[in-house]
């Protein structure tokens, strides 16, 4: 059974976008309309403020932490077009601004660590960019998908380095199976890429949202004999969606929601789902024994505040502002 295990007065003086956990989960980041992102040091269920990190000029919308082998590594995105990684060598400061996008950045989130130091992020723009780090040379490169999605990018997420299919198969790796990242966006479509070379392809299209996607996980592969990837959107639909040969899809969808579904995340696991909606709930989801998909928790929010919750060692956070 999964137990909420804190609820975390940020101090934030406006509205939390997002709370995330680094690898080991000790450390939680927190971002916020107050154009700040806070550090936390969890232990238990106790939480220790650590810095706060101000650079953003507008709403920052979500934070993601690199693997630990590159250091204390955290990227934040906010509405000022920016994305901004930030590293600890003893402070917190910056270590790349990244300015390439027309529009406010809607989300970010490192790669896995054998990808590289890589990080993707989606704008309003409707553009895609994969940002790579190249100790080698000491420059970060870019590429980046002009039109990935119209109207927006809403959401983006790495797959697994190798999914299942290739483990199975005890094929060799080869790029399309090491490098593929989901994104999500305003014409109510996720999209899977996969690198080629240098450059990304787009190699499947999902369709059975009717309304904006606001958030897309991938699974991780550590325990499913298949890839999964969930999906929350405006039209109140959490979708999971599975494959074996990463083309063709299947989708399964949870029963309707009361309000708008906000952000989808899984446990280290990747066998339990949490999901946040607008009625201030947190669900949270396990497969059954014939396939289908349970709620087997529920935790209930006491003020009007949109919660933002987070799973971490098949344990629950929650956050809250404090305005």
């Amino acid at each position: 059974m999964v137990s909420l295990m804190s609820v975390i007065d940020t101090s934030h003086e406006d509205v939390i976008h997002d709370a995330t956990v680094d690898y080991y989960g000790h450390q939680l980041a927190t971002c916020s309309s107050d154009n700040v992102v806070k550090i936390f040091h969890v232990k238990g269920g106790t939480y220790s403020h650590v810095a706060d990190l101000k650079g953003h000029f507008g709403p920052v919308w979500q934070v993601s932490w690199a693997h630990p082998k590159f250091g204390n590594i955290i990227a934040s995105c906010s509405y000022d077009k920016r994305v901004i990684v930030w590293k600890e060598n003893r402070e917190w400061t910056k270590m790349y601004e990244y300015k390439n996008h027309e529009g406010s950045v809607n989300c970010v989130s490192f790669g896995p660590a054998e990808c590289g130091l890589t990080f993707a992020c989606g704008s309003a723009d409707g553009a895609l960019s994969i940002v790579t780090f190249r100790t080698e040379v000491n420059i970060w490169e870019t590429r980046k998908i002009v039109g990935a999605h119209k109207l927006g990018v809403n959401a983006v997420s790495w797959a697994p380095y190798m999914s299942m299919q290739t483990i199975f198969n005890k094929s060799p790796p080869t790029s399309k199976s090491l490098r593929r990242i989901a994104s999500a966006g305003c014409d109510c479509l996720i999209k899977i890429w996969v690198d080629t070379n240098g450059g990304w392809e787009e190699i499947a299209q999902l369709t059975n949202h009717s309304d904006w996607i606001r958030d897309v996980a991938w699974a991780p592969s550590t325990s499913i004999p298949c890839t999964r990837i969930a999906s929350a959107s405006q039209d109140r639909k959490v979708i999971i969606w599975s494959t074996v040969d990463d083309m063709k899809w299947t989708p399964y969808e949870l029963p309707l929601f009361e309000d708008v579904v906000w952000s989808v995340s899984w446990s280290p696991t990747g066998n339990i789902l949490a999901v946040s909606d607008g009625v201030n709930k947190v669900t949270l989801w396990k497969q059954g024994t014939k396939g289908e998909w349970v709620c087997v928790s529920e935790v209930e929010g006491n003020t009007p505040k949109r919660p933002l919750s987070l799973l971490c060692d098949d344990c629950c956070y929650r956050t809250e502002d404090n305005h």
